[in-house]
């Protein structure tokens, strides 16, 4: 592929494109987010972000962000762990999203060491070393350079911190790869249509899971920017994976 383009799903689109065509997917899904996210997993996504939470080991007082934060599931137990000596920041690209996390947020009563930033994970507007824990949970793959993504999560880290990765991956079973597609291409768009009243979307998302890094690409690219003692963890056979660094 040339430098100008990148994939949109299985679509080879323009660089520039890119962004614009992710935004409107999440525009389109935003309201109905935490419903397809349920319904998709079959509610197996509170397990793994469970899991998440464990490996990210936040404390008291400690400064966490939440990239590609969504509607907020992530950050608003982070928020609980923090406490009001500790600070929580939200971040997310897409404004309709960004803007059901924090509705939802304040209608649960956080408020006080919760910020908002819309924010690009490829140019973060953070000062280096600022943050104890960064965490993105199914937002990588939506990023147009990765690798940008992951040098500005170490950079905004500080010493001693880690930043962990949720994010769907290639099953470790062909058996179960066969099960995976046929369930991401026929039942997911379906789903889309009736639920969200948009399967398209839900096709792109399913085509940008198999477009993603697998779990030792992605173990690669974390190493190439500078995370220390990186490694992951498979669940659900592989179809997410938990990858975690520290900046030592």
């Amino acid at each position: 592929m040339s430098d100008d383009k990148t994939h949109f799903g299985y679509e080879e689109v323009p660089v520039g494109e890119k962004q614009d065509r992710v935004r409107a997917v999440f525009d389109s899904v935003a309201s109905r987010y935490d419903l397809m996210n349920d319904l998709m997993s079959l509610g197996i996504h509170r397990l793994w972000k469970r899991r998440t939470l464990e490996l990210a080991g936040v404390r008291r007082g400690q400064r966490v962000l939440d990239l590609a934060a969504g509607t907020g599931d992530l950050a608003e137990r982070f928020a609980c762990i923090v406490g009001a000596d500790g600070e929580v920041v939200m971040s997310d690209i897409n404004q309709a999203m960004l803007e059901q996390g924090r509705s939802r947020l304040v209608n649960a009563g956080l408020v006080g060491n919760l910020d908002y930033v819309q924010a690009n994970a490829e140019a973060l507007p953070f000062e280096s070393d600022s943050f104890d824990c960064i965490t993105i949970g199914f937002g990588l793959r939506n990023v147009t350079h990765k690798q940008l993504a992951l040098n500005e999560m170490f950079r905004v880290l500080r010493a001693g911190g880690r930043a962990l990765i949720l994010e769907f991956s290639h099953p470790t079973t062909k058996p179960l790869e066969k099960v995976y597609d046929a369930y991401s291409f026929a039942v997911l768009p379906t789903l889309g249509r009736f639920v969200a009243g948009d399967s398209a979307s839900y096709r792109y998302l399913a085509e940008s899971i198999r477009m993603h890094p697998d779990q030792e690409t992605l173990l690669g690219m974390m190493e190439l920017a500078g995370f220390e003692r990186a490694g992951y963890e498979n669940h659900t056979g592989g179809i997410v994976a938990i990858h975690r660094g520290y900046k030592l």
